[in-house]
């Protein structure tokens, strides 16, 4: 992946993550509370954080989502290029789908402890350390409390999740670049 596709994939998650961030916090937030509704949760977040806390874990899902991309999109290209070699042949969208998922599952699982902190930070409680957003804090407590258990968890449905969607993703993305690329070479 040249240096300016990470590059502007990095830019790209900076500016997504202002509308994925406070979504998430909410979600998050609805999860954890049975009992109230997504405005309340968000009203509540508004009046007792202000704006901050709508995007508290913004720098963790930022941290998270980059290495992740680093990850999935060369790994993702790399497969795609060693199965086109084995082949002697260009992969087929379903075959690109399936390096996508293997792509998503992999940096899936490498970027967990990256997520467990940013959860961690999403759903402390107001004015407490883990809430101020320091990640490698976050990832000591976790570490000094649950050991690399606790820095995994919920690796493997983060990683089916993420595997389903990198197939889905990747593979339709690539079907469709071909059909446009095709369309191009077809118009005068």
């Amino acid at each position: 992946m040249p240096v300016t596709h990470m590059l502007a994939a990095s830019v790209g998650e900076v500016v997504a993550c202002l509308i994925r961030v406070p979504s998430e916090v909410v979600k998050q937030r609805a999860q954890v509370s049975a009992s109230s509704g997504t405005f309340h949760i968000f009203s509540n977040i508004l009046c007792q954080e202000g704006i901050q806390g709508l995007y508290r874990g913004y720098k963790s899902t930022v941290l998270r989502e980059i290495p992740f991309s680093l990850v999935q999109f060369p790994l993702w290209e790399s497969l795609k290029a060693l199965w086109s070699w084995r082949q002697d042949h260009v992969v087929d969208s379903w075959q690109s789908a399936v390096c996508g998922a293997f792509a998503g599952g992999f940096a899936a699982a490498v970027t967990t402890p990256l997520d467990v902190a940013k959860t961690r930070i999403m759903l402390a409680k107001a004015g407490s350390s883990t809430a101020s957003g320091n990640i490698l804090s976050a990832l000591h407590a976790v570490w000094r409390t649950q050991g690399l258990s606790g820095l995994f968890a919920g690796v493997f449905p983060r990683m089916a999740a993420i595997s389903l969607g990198g197939f889905i993703f990747l593979g339709v993305y690539d079907q469709t670049r071909s059909f446009l690329l095709e369309l191009g070479r077809e118009s005068p």
